[in-house]
């Protein structure tokens, strides 16, 4: 393209995998599976964290939560650092405008980050930044004539599909699959039932919203990014280290007309890559000028072969609670080193509070170990530690070590102690 493209990146709440592209039944998601047919799925892409704040500052900066200073939600007073910048701040300096739609939890103040416009969009009835009235801003924003005359970024974000799911806004969608991590009972079942209502309200609002880029002739200068903070709110997801909590759907759909690669990647991403990458996108070679965590995959998107990712970073400092945790992720392994005493699994209260936390009794309460390694290849959802055992000895030490090294270069605050909570 010779002209500057367009970004639209869509972020929704708590979805992780959980969509028809990614291999679940009976999920109703046609309008981000168009998106991902028509662009690049990438089938490992991880979160940097399991819980919004810190997640969302990943994504936006290209950096990790403990690096500009994201330890915890927002509303709990983490901030941004004074020096951080963000994706619509970068972009400026290439001569773009830029537009906040709906949803963001990484500011009190939103000006804070950058965007030239900040439309809140909130449904009246509820509070909430729902998927159809954040749409409905959208649109209007997109059908102004000055979509014309300059480049754009806009970020649009829904408040779904975050707890609760209440069934006048989103009727539950039978019938359902249970992943192995979760008890196969009634009130998992109710659950998943309601979470997939919320997937099919949301997605209808991505399909309207990629209906008018192409009503408004923009799909051929337009790059559509779709992703979501971290993982899915059930137990042993959302607020983990686990998979289920910190693999994301990322989908990228290039501008009509372009010879970009489609299809599905098993490359790994992590959330961090985001930002260098869309702006080697807008301009080549502009992420060179960054201080960023995060490696380009623009390169690759066009075609060229390069190594890609030998490995991803997971982090949780607080959600609720204070509970610190690390993890380093290959292609194979995942090591997880718990840096203080707990229960397995800390619930936070969306969890704690559901139904399917109602019919899972208390296993999840008993301590946690140190630290954990799971074989992803043999052991997919994680449930069989092998720390500690002799065979696995050298992998455990080098994944060890690896995670030592990255937080020493990020300057995790972690490695000098317990981490206080904002004053």
């Amino acid at each position: 393209m010779s002209e500057r493209p367009n970004i639209v990146l869509i972020h929704w709440h708590d979805l992780g995998t959980w969509l028809g592209t990614y291999g679940v039944p009976h999920v109703s998601s046609p309008s981000v599976d168009r998106i991902a047919a028509e662009g690049v799925r990438f089938d490992r892409a991880f979160s940097t964290a399991p819980l919004c704040s810190p997640a969302r500052a990943a994504l936006m900066t290209g950096r990790y939560p403990h690096a500009v200073g994201m330890l915890g939600l927002q509303h709990h007073g983490w901030e941004y650092r004074p020096d951080v910048e963000t994706l619509p701040m970068h972009l400026r300096r290439l001569g773009y405008h830029s537009v906040n739609v709906g949803m963001q939890h990484e500011a009190r103040d939103p000006a804070r980050l950058g965007y030239d416009e900040v439309i809140e969009a909130r449904d009246p009835a509820t509070g909430w930044q729902r998927a159809d009235t954040v749409v409905d801003h959208a649109l209007a924003w997109l059908r102004a004539p000055e979509r014309r005359r300059e480049p754009f970024l806009a970020v649009v974000g829904f408040f779904e599909v975050h707890r609760p799911y209440p069934a006048d806004l989103y009727p539950p969608d039978d019938p359902v699959w249970v992943p192995p991590f979760l008890p196969d009972n009634a009130h998992t079942r109710q659950d998943l039932a309601a979470f997939q209502g919320a997937i099919r309200v949301a997605d209808r609002a991505v399909g309207r919203l990629v209906e008018a880029l192409r009503q408004e002739a923009l799909l051929d200068r337009t790059w559509i990014v779709f992703t979501t903070d971290h993982g899915m709110a059930f137990p042993r997801a959302k607020s983990t280290l686990y998979d289920p909590g910190i693999r994301v759907s990322l989908v990228v759909r290039p501008p009509d007309g372009t010879s970009f690669r489609r299809g599905q990647t098993d490359r790994l991403v992590s959330h961090v890559d985001v930002v260098p990458t869309l702006l080697d996108l807008a301009s080549p070679g502009a992420a060179r000028q960054l201080s960023v965590d995060g490696r380009s995959h623009a390169a690759w998107l066009r075609g060229e072969e390069d190594a890609g990712r030998s490995e991803v970073f997971a982090e949780k400092t607080y959600h609720d609670s204070y509970d610190p945790i690390r993890a380093i992720r290959t292609s194979r392994w995942k090591y997880i080193r718990n840096a203080e005493p707990g229960p397995l699994l800390r619930l936070p209260l969306d969890i704690e509070e559901s139904p399917t936390r109602a019919g899972m009794g208390d296993d999840h309460v008993r301590p946690r170990p140190e630290v954990e390694l799971y074989d992803l290849a043999a052991d997919p959802w994680e449930r069989r530690n092998l720390a500690g055992q002799p065979d696995v000895a050298d992998v455990e030490r080098e994944l060890a070590a690896a995670l030592d090294q990255w937080q020493r270069a990020t300057g995790d605050p972690l490695l000098d102690g317990p981490v206080p909570a904002p004053a």
